[in-house]
Formats: structure tokens, C-alpha cells, sequence
């Protein structure tokens, strides 16, 4: 607790490598520098990936997915901060509010992804409309967001053990919101593309919802896992054991937003569109996706 630490300890400028007696790291471990490197390394590829599609073909799927990456770019840089000053707690605040809510932008590109693939198509096989699947999962994805974010800052800059296992019930609600949604989801999904399926789905497409499955079994994988970790408590057997969290979290995340660099829907789905459709139609659809 910040209050019990030595004073060097809660300055925000310290850093602090060598275990001190009688007070662990935050996390249990110090964390991996080599692990730090390689994920910024690749959440930054990610990002600037993205960026550039959004640049070039200013489509909200490429949008959120970069934001995403960003976020986890940034998390991932407070753990490459952390592994060369485990006890500074800004470095540790940093990364526990932003990679807990950095898939949030991932699923919020799935939902999107999915209204798009309503609206080429055809709405005929949704039970909703593009406009509401989007309505409805992105507000379940902002409520997501603010819990796990107001979660991981009291848990956090906890003083007391009262408010520590306040903000990890926080972030285990925001976690389980998230998980209901994609749940129902996920249902939706495999429901239109069944039906869809049955009158022929564009050969460009095939890649673009093999990426989907994926990056949605990925996301959901890890928010299971993140679950798990966080019932356990801050200093239960997977919190403390970082090949968990490299394994579970961060390359998960990784796959997550990654499969979409070589399969991106910004780029395919319009293609396939412009096909299918007439071209006058074509920039409606294009703007939503």
C-alpha cells in the first residue's frame, strides 16, 4: 500500500531495480524487458499499419483497430518501464489501465465489421440492422470501457486493501460485460452467416471472416483468462506468473488486432462491394465500414 511504502518508493520519478526486504514488486516479478521490447515492437507495427489504411482509406474498422493498438502500445511501454523500474507506480498505473481496456477498441472493429458485411450482403438474413448492431455493441463497449478503466485506476492507486478488491471487482464487472457481449455477439454472427451462407458469400470475403473468427476467438480467450487472473486477487498464482500474461494476454492481443494487417476488411470488403453492386452505391456502404 502507498502509504506503508519508504518515501523513495512513492516518488514518481523513482526508479528503484533492486529488490528491497520485506516489499515485493507490484506485480510479483519484474517484468521482462525482452517481453516489453518485442510487444511494442509489435503492437507498434500494428498501429502504424493501421494508421495508414485509416489514412488512405478513412474507414472506421482501421480506425478502431489502431486505437486499439495504440492502447496497447502504450500499456506494453509502462511494462518495458517497469522492467527497468518494477516499484515506480506511474509506470505500474500505466500499463494496468491501458491494456485492460485495449481490446475493448478490438471488438468495437468486429462489430463494425459485422455491419458490414450486413449491409453487402444483404439485411435479409440479420434479425437487426447494421445501424443497430452498431448502436447496441458499441454502447456495451463503451460501458465496458469506462468500468474497466475506473476498475484498474482505483485498483491501482489503491491505499487500502478495501480499495484494491473494490477496483478488481470493478474490472472483473467491466470484463464480464464485455465477455456477455460478445457472447450474444458471436451468436448473431454465426446466425447471419449461416443464413447468408446459403445463397452464396464473395470468394473475397472467405479470408475477411476467417480473420473475424479469429480475432474474436483471440479476444475472447484472453478475457476469460484476464477474468480468471483477476478473481484469483493481485497476488494469486497467474498475476504473479508473467509467462501467463505474455502468453494470454499479450500475444492473444497480438493475433487479435495483427490478422488484419494481411487481411483488412478496409481494403477487401469495398472491392467485393464494388462488384456486387451498383456504383452509386458504393460510397454509402464504404463509409460505415
Amino acid at each position: 500500500m502507498a502509504d506503508t511504502l519508504p518515501a523513495a518508493i512513492q516518488d514518481p520519478n523513482n526508479c528503484q531495480k533492486s529488490p528491497l526486504p520485506g516489499i515485493g514488486y507490484s506485480y510479483g516479478y519484474q517484468p521482462s524487458l525482452a517481453a516489453g521490447i518485442t510487444f511494442c515492437a509489435l503492437f507498434g507495427i500494428a498501429f502504424f499499419g493501421h494508421l495508414l489504411q485509416l489514412i488512405r482509406l478513412r474507414r472506421w474498422t482501421s480506425a478502431l483497430l489502431a486505437i486499439g493498438a495504440l492502447t496497447e502500445l502504450i500499456g506494453w511501454s509502462g511494462r518495458t518501464w517497469s522492467a527497468e523500474c518494477p516499484y515506480n507506480r506511474n509506470a505500474f498505473f500505466m500499463q494496468i489501465t491501458t491494456l485492460i481496456i485495449g481490446p475493448v477498441f478490438f471488438t468495437g472493429a468486429l462489430y463494425m465489421l459485422l455491419g458490414a458485411f450486413i449491409n453487402s450482403l444483404g439485411r435479409q438474413y440479420s434479425l437487426m440492422s447494421p445501424r443497430m448492431y452498431n448502436i447496441i455493441f458499441m454502447t456495451c463497449d463503451l460501458i465496458s470501457l469506462v468500468v474497466q478503466a475506473v476498475g484498474g485506476a482505483l485498483a491501482a492507486s489503491a491505499n487500502t486493501d478495501d480499495d484494491m478488491k473494490l477496483g478488481t471487482n470493478i474490472m472483473v464487472a467491466g470484463v464480464f460485460f464485455q465477455l456477455a457481449a460478445m457472447i450474444v455477439f458471436t451468436l448473431l454472427t454465426m446466425d447471419f452467416l449461416r443464413k447468408s451462407s446459403k445463397f452464396g458469400i464473395p470468394q473475397e470475403y472467405n479470408k475477411i471472416i476467417m480473420a473475424l473468427v479469429i480475432s474474436l476467438l483471440a479476444i475472447f480467450a484472453r478475457n476469460i483468462f484476464r477474468t480468471v487472473e483477476l478473481l484469483e486477487g493481485w497476488r494469486g498464482y497467474l498475476i504473479t506468473h508473467e509467462v501467463y500474461f505474455i502468453a494470454l494476454d499479450g500475444a492473444l492481443m497480438v493475433l487479435a488486432v495483427g490478422i488484419f494487417l494481411p487481411f483488412d476488411p478496409a481494403r477487401t470488403i469495398p472491392k467485393a462491394y464494388q462488384v456486387a453492386k451498383e456504383p452509386g452505391e458504393l460510397s454509402e456502404f464504404s463509409a460505415g465500414v
